[in-house]
């Protein structure tokens, strides 16, 4: 038995002690990876946020336009100074384990967020200075300054609310309590995650599903396999070369929406004894390398024509996107040159990537280009998450790595680049980018906040701490009895209008 057709066994044997009746409303989701922890104040990956859009709540959320929409609070006021922001919130919420949501558990669950051991949180809420809760359904978030992207935080899982009871326990991300529409039942890691509807969740009647099975399949042909066979009933990250098929055969749905965020390769400038014996730490190296690709021969092979290439953490048609920064363009040459300089003309390095389909692509397309310019490219491949504690620990060179995005571009930029922050894999950190990050933070005039992104888009540049390649589109396909999709820029799955014909 081939290597692909055993995979596609045991996922299909995976799913197949999952069938219930015809009348139960069971979705199945086919997941590239399998996520971790399933904390909101730990998590980091991105099929952590599909998952926790069933699971977990957050204070707001964002609509298909990309605008603030009510969750669990049901409006907010910025002060006149913009250093506080107080929320009214939903009455009558319970958590899974029948916890009343209130004031003082937004108060928990942003004092959690921000001092947790291991947060992947605090940067997000780093200018939150306190919490102060007057009256049950009423908070107040005080600020050090004015914090322009603390409701896109507040859109992610800077603002999901677990139960503070559940929370004080040691094992809450193996047994996750939210208040969200789903509830959680188990999880077995690299299998299954399993979630029951909330009886009790204060938007049952826009919930129609029973119960959704979300299952981790890092090859995308045998996640395609599952959707034909009828085992899956949605998956997201389709190859890109099997949409025109899909598309031909019409007898599934697809979608193709175009992300709010990157795909890059992190590169460790400075975390960790690895970074000074890497070639990599040599700006004239990392300059070579980036030199040495080609995105749009990235783009072609990898993702089918399915993105738009850049050189920054948002695309080249967004408002803070930094024109005077331009895309550089391969230049094998000029490459070669920059090694011999650097007395490095045949360099090792090592590339980490993902198990996952693109991930391993991209790996590919990287080593065979940086070739020929010199470079010997060892790609050193890794499960998802287990992937993601390496780059924490810098055990890494290059690192392929992608980001789904957030409304606001903070949230693609800061918590990468700022000193001591929880994602900040490369370990760059100086002064001025820190003082730049903290001061488009502040600034409520377009203008102004742009042309300090700008200041910012020609240090990242210059040191390559991450070499931006391209932004995707997120390419779906689901079952034609799904009904209720909705397509967002961030490419989660809302579950609120799922039904199952």
């Amino acid at each position: 038995m081939s290597a692909p057709t055993r995979k596609l066994a045991i996922a299909l044997a995976l799913t197949a002690g999952f069938a219930l009746p015809a009348a139960a409303q069971t979705l199945r989701v086919g997941l590239a990876e399998d996520p971790d922890a399933l904390d909101p104040t730990l998590a980091r990956t991105f099929v952590g946020r599909i998952v926790f859009d069933a699971l977990c709540d957050k204070l707001v959320d964002v609509n298909e336009k990309l605008e603030y929409v009510p969750q669990l609070a049901t409006s907010w006021k910025w002060s006149a100074d913009g250093k506080s922001l107080t929320m009214t919130l939903r009455d009558g919420v319970r958590f899974h384990d029948g916890e009343k949501f209130d004031a003082q558990a937004v108060k928990a669950n942003i004092e959690r967020h921000k001092t947790a051991k291991g947060s992947a949180r605090s940067g997000d809420l780093r200018p939150v200075t306190g919490v102060e809760v007057l009256d049950p359904l009423t908070v107040r978030l005080d600020l050090s300054s004015a914090y322009l992207p603390l409701l896109a935080a507040l859109a992610d899982r800077a603002g999901m609310m677990v139960s503070p009871k559940a929370a004080e326990g040691g094992d809450f991300a193996t047994r996750p309590v939210c208040s969200g529409p789903f509830r959680f039942v188990e999880r077995v890691p690299q299998d299954r995650i399993v979630l029951e509807r909330f009886e009790e969740h204060w938007n049952k009647a826009n919930i129609h599903l029973d119960k959704i099975i979300y299952l981790p399949i890092p090859d995308a042909t045998v996640r395609l396999a599952n959707l034909k066979s009828g085992q899956l009933d949605f998956i997201e990250r389709v190859a890109a070369s099997d949409m025109a098929g899909l598309a031909r055969d019409g007898k599934f749905k697809t979608a193709a929406i175009t992300e709010i965020g990157y795909q890059g390769i992190t590169v460790n400038v400075g975390n960790g004894e690895r970074a000074a014996k890497s070639p990599m730490h040599d700006p004239r190296v990392r300059e070579a390398f980036e030199l040495s690709l080609d995105r749009e021969g990235i783009v072609q092979v990898v993702m089918e024509g399915q993105a738009v290439i850049g050189n920054q953490w948002v695309a080249p048609d967004n408002t803070f996107y930094a024109k005077s920064v331009a895309i550089p363009k391969r230049d094998v040459a000029r490459a070669r040159a920059l090694l011999k300089e650097a007395g490095m003309p045949n360099p090792t390095i090592g590339l980490l990537a993902a198990t996952t389909s693109d991930a391993q692509k991209i790996a590919q397309v990287v080593q065979a280009m940086a070739k020929e310019a010199g470079f010997d490219v060892k790609i050193q491949t890794s499960e998802f998450a287990t992937s993601l504690n390496m780059a924490k620990a810098g055990d890494f060179d290059t690192y392929v790595l992608a980001w789904s995005g957030r409304a606001d571009p903070d949230g693609n930029l800061y918590i990468f680049h700022g000193c001591k922050q929880p994602l900040n894999y490369s370990g760059y950190c100086t002064p001025e980018l820190d003082a730049l990050l903290n001061l488009q933070r502040t600034q409520a005039d377009t203008g102004e906040r742009a042309a300090t992104f700008a200041k910012i888009a020609q240090i990242v540049q210059k040191e390559r701490a991450i070499v931006y390649l391209y932004h995707r589109k997120w390419l779906w396909a689901f079952s034609p009895k799904l009904t209720g999709v909705r397509e967002l820029p961030d490419g989660l799955l809302r579950v609120d209008g799922l039904a199952m014909k």
